[in-house]
């Protein structure tokens, strides 16, 4: 097993997962919620780890096995759901566990719904759009936007995709090569986020549900919240 390329590739990840919580952090600002720092100190630790695992081997370049690919899907599903839970951890407007916390990260990254917080319309509007953002990440998967993102980093994503992807869809390829794959897939996903940003602009929404509510267009809970919508506009009629 290729340990210290499985170092390289985890913190690369990890550097790519600490830009997630730029975007929460404008909405922060935004929105003044006093949420900022939280997403500053959810940032650099990631960001710091990212680095010291990635650049110290950064010219490594062997190649991956498929057990090798299996190992780091594994190791970054289990380390997201730790970093993913800072903001929850450090938000003292949540007033959760570590436990929770943990929980709701998970559920996150796997587009279950589940969740343990309550009110959650009452949410800092920072923290209501991460935890959608969470999902939506979690949607196509965060290791098929790293695999159209790696080979930047000479580091070759077959093997991540062949682990991350479920069933016999693994072995069916769009494009020739295998980030082309990942980016066609990528714009698929986006060009429906956008289509519903725009279906919900012209339908009114407010600014911030304009932006969290595609965002949940693709987990379970989703449907659960068109339920509500559908009951609402029946009462109205």
């Amino acid at each position: 097993m290729q340990i210290l390329v499985i170092q390289k590739i985890i913190g690369a990840l990890l550097i790519l997962f600490s830009a997630t919580m730029i975007l929460p952090m404008i909405v922060s600002m935004i929105y003044q919620d006093e949420q900022l720092f939280i997403f500053v100190q959810s940032l650099a630790i990631p960001l710091i780890l990212g680095s010291f695992l990635y650049y110290p081997q950064r010219n490594n370049n062997h190649d991956l096995k498929l057990r090798d690919g299996f190992f780091i899907v594994a190791l970054f599903w289990f380390t997201l759901s730790l970093f993913g839970a800072l903001p929850f951890v450090f938000s003292e407007s949540l007033d959760i566990s570590f436990t929770d916390s943990i929980f709701e990260s998970v559920s996150g990254i796997t587009t279950t719904g589940a969740t343990v917080l309550t009110q959650i319309n009452e949410l800092p509007h920072s923290i209501l759009f991460y935890r959608n953002q969470l999902q939506w990440f979690g949607g196509l998967g965060i290791i098929v936007l790293a695999v159209a993102i790696l080979p930047l980093l000479g580091v070759g994503g077959m093997q991540l995709y062949k682990a991350e992807t479920p069933g016999g869809f693994k072995e069916n390829k769009i494009a020739p090569r295998i980030t082309h794959t990942a980016k066609a897939l990528w714009y698929i996903y986006l060009t429906i986020t956008i289509a519903c940003t725009l279906a919900y602009f012209l339908a009114g929404m407010s600014f911030l549900m304009l932006f969290v509510m595609p965002l949940v267009l693709f987990r379970l809970e989703a449907f659960r919240l068109m339920m509500r919508v559908l009951l609402i506009l029946i009462a109205r009629l």
